[in-house]
Formats: C-alpha cells, structure tokens, sequence
C-alpha cells in the first residue's frame, strides 16, 4: 500500500516504522525539519517538511497515488483539514485522523465526519482508545493484556505465570483434557523476549506471559486456573490528571459507585480543573513522586496504582513507590517501547503501550481481507486478528485438523450466529463465520491471503 503519514511525532514515528517494516510505500510530513531528517535516517520511509494539509506538500508526497492517509498531527484542526484535502482534491480512499477535542466526538455532532462534511473514515481518540484499555485492564487486574473481539464476546487476555500457577510444566494438551468446557485456547506464549504458537505437546513455564483466547464468561474461571484470582480494585490512586487519568477516573465514578478513588496532578491550575468534573474522586495536588503525597493518598492500603502521567519515568517510580508502600498492584502508561521489557522485574503488573493502541487501530485498516479487528502484541512480533471467512476462503468446509496451517498461526475462536465456538479438530469453518487468529508477525501476511478470494495463499 501506498501510504501518507502526517506527523513524525511518537505516534506518526511508531505508525511509520510499523508499516515501512512490511514493505509498505510510506511517505511522512512533519513541519520539523530535525523530525524529518530522524525519520528518514532511521526508517526506509519518504520524509517531506511542510503542512500536513498544504494541497502541494500533499501532493509532493504522493497523495495522488495514496491508498491511505493517517493524519496524526499535535493539531485535530490540522488532521481534519488534511483529510478534507486528501479526499477533495487527491480522492484518497481511506483517510485516518487522530482528534483528542472530545467537543468534536460528541453524539449530537455525530454527522460532521460524515462524507457530505468532514470526510474521515477512522477517528482515533488516543483519551478514549488508552482510557478504556485501562478500564479494562482494572475490571481483569489477574490480566497483564486484555482484548475484545468478536462484539466484546471473545476476550483475548495476556496472563503472567508465576511460580505459584497451578498449571506449571502442565502439556498444553493435558489442559485441554483436564478442563475440556473451559472454552478458552492457549494461542502464543512470550518467553525469554521470543513469542511463539505452542505445540500441544510444550508445557507452560514459571515466567511465561501466555496469551489466551478466551469466551467472555470464561475469562475470571481460566484466570483462577492460572493462579490469578485478584479482586476488583476498591481502592485506587490515579498518578495525573491529564485527559487520560480525567476519563478513567469520570468512568469509574459512573460505572464503580463503590470504589474509592484519588487522583494526584501536579499542576495546581489543572488540579483545581479537575476537581470541578469530577464528583466523589479526592484531588491531591502534588507530586507522584513525593513519598508524603503518596502516604497522603494512602498507598498502603490501595489496591491498584494507575500511573497516567506524560512521563514514562514518572509512571515507572511513582508506580515502584507506591508498590513499596503497600499497594497491592500497578497499572502505569508507558510510551518508550523500550520500557516495557524491563518493567515487570521493576514490580509493574501491567502496563499500556498508547502508540500501540493506536498503531493497532490502524492496521485493522491497513490488513486487505475481511478484517474486522487487529491488537498488534509486544512491538509487532505477533497480532491477534479478526477476520470473516468467505465463500472462497480455504478455511470453508474442512474440518481444522486436515488443514495445514503454517507453523506461527493458531485459531483460538469462532464465532458464529452470535455463539462463540472452542476450535478443535472436527470443527468445520463456515462462510460468514468470524475467527479469532493468532501469529506472528511473518506469518501475518498469509493471514490475510486467507480472507481474500484467492486461493493461492501458502
């Protein structure tokens, strides 16, 4: 594909790596000469300074040719106008905006995006996508990673295995018989900074983070067969007050009348902001970092610290602190992709990656098939994906045993007239039916192949 990206910022960089690596043609404009000159040292992409909806740097980049534009600008002006000129004047055919102005995404304006007025086919919300990602994660805290697919019916979650999992050195195929209606599937395991599609015959180690597909009534029952019983959090400190920590916390007021929570921003300006939208949160101005708020907002007794700051450093110590003191678990934002590898052994139980729910909502656009939903897994090595069988799909009509998917590939759901199927040998894949797949990053192009009418795709 032939793709326009406007912004080099972390998110438009991560987008453009991401894409540029599966041999994607991508061309990236920023106004910052220095963020261009980066982007184009490091990443075989086509780099332009300019306005990313100036009609002459657009064109200049390609955009007669563009297959796709994803406008991830600091400014949603910017992005909307750069859409609106893609589409008016280059007749681009997908057009992709990042808008964090939550007056634009009100349900009474719901028609503005529409192709009569601002024509943009995906809007990404980095507050809402990140906001709910951390909801999530707190309404499953035994879950490192959690995913919906299939209308939220599929839940694939990522599951840290510790010394006291009761199912440690257990052959994946003796699960399967030990608990045969758990209607959930062992899809990838990440071991020692290497992801991987087990063999029915590997047995999970002390230390694997297993990624799981599971039904959504499943999910607390395999949860608890993994040694993660964690309850809800009743308690919560909330480490910054920007868009992202104000959502989480107005959701948890609405959805949680019985928890507790505080929230810690630094700014004075912001703090007092925030308390006038918020209704029974506790507001602390003061530094996530000072040992004295903290106590103040009592760590000890916490059960889960959600560190929402701008600073990955910030998110990482105030979350180690407050684990020090007592708080039961953390969930912190990190952006810097090289973070995640160590943050586990720093103490972090969970951690959200926003470029990568971003770059993930994207690929769902980049895919060509029927792709319903795409959760790209630790930095592209692996993507959880969604996808509708066709008539002509060579998945249709063979019961799953006598096709020979490529090693790196596993299925782990179907979903089916509203009913979610455990995939096993005899289960026949029917047209229509959307399945929940697994692989890895170089098996993912043969993914696709699969949801398109060819049949040649192995």
């Amino acid at each position: 594909m032939k793709i326009v990206i406007c912004g080099a910022g972390q998110v438009g960089y991560g987008i453009a790596e991401r894409l540029a690596a599966e041999q994607n043609d991508v061309s990236v404009i920023d106004s910052s000469p220095q963020l261009i000159t980066a982007i184009g040292d490091q990443l075989d992409v086509r780099g332009f300074v300019g306005h990313g909806a100036h009609p002459d740097v657009l064109a200049q980049a390609g955009a007669e040719e563009a297959d796709m534009i994803v406008a991830v600008t600091l400014y949603d002006e910017v992005n909307m106008v750069a859409c609106q000129v893609a589409h008016s004047v280059f007749n681009v055919p997908t057009k992709v905006a990042r808008i964090r102005a939550q007056s634009y995404l009100q349900g009474r304006w719901r028609n503005l995006f529409s192709r009569e007025n601002l024509p943009i086919d995906v809007i990404i919300s980095p507050e809402i996508e990140v906001g709910e990602m951390v909801l999530r994660r707190l309404a499953l805290p035994g879950a490192v990673e959690t995913v919906r697919f299939a209308d939220d019916n599929v839940v694939v979650v990522g599951i840290m295995c510790e010394e006291d999992c009761p199912v440690i050195d257990t052959p994946l195929r003796q699960l399967t018989e030990l608990f045969p209606d758990l209607g959930a599937v062992v899809v990838g395991l990440y071991r020692n900074n290497h992801l991987f599609v087990p063999k029915s015959s590997d047995s999970i180690m002390v230390g694997d983070l297993a990624y799981v597909v599971a039904r959504r009534d499943q999910v607390r029952r395999t949860l608890s067969i993994f040694g993660h019983e964690e309850p809800e959090a009743a308690r919560v400190i909330i480490a910054g007050g920007g868009n992202i920590g104000l959502y989480v916390a107005q959701a948890l007021e609405q959805r949680q009348s019985g928890t507790k929570i505080k929230l810690i921003e630094s700014s004075r300006e912001r703090a007092m902001s925030v308390a006038d939208q918020l209704k029974r949160s506790v507001i602390l101005h003061g530094s996530a970092l000072d040992q004295t708020i903290l106590n103040e907002a009592d760590a000890a007794d916490t059960d889960t610290m959600i560190a929402l700051t701008n600073e990955d450093e910030v998110n990482i110590l105030s979350s180690v602190m407050a684990k020090e003191l007592g708080c039961k678990r953390s969930l912190s934002l990190l952006n810097n992709p090289s973070y995640p590898a160590f943050a586990n052994a720093l103490g972090i139980d969970a951690f959200i990656n926003p470029r990568a729910v971003t770059i993930s909502r994207i690929l769902q656009h980049v895919r060509r098939g029927r792709i319903r939903g795409v959760h790209s897994l630790q930095n592209g090595a692996a993507e959880i994906v969604e996808a509708e069988a066709l008539d002509t799909s060579p998945l249709v009509g063979k019961p799953l045993r006598v096709i020979d998917l490529p090693s790196g590939i596993r299925v782990g759901a179907v979903f089916r007239n509203g009913e979610v199927l455990t995939p096993n040998g005899d289960l026949q894949i029917q047209a229509q039916d959307r399945i929940i797949i697994f692989a890895v990053a170089n098996r993912v192009r043969q993914v696709e192949q699969m949801f398109r009418v060819s049949l040649d795709f192995f």
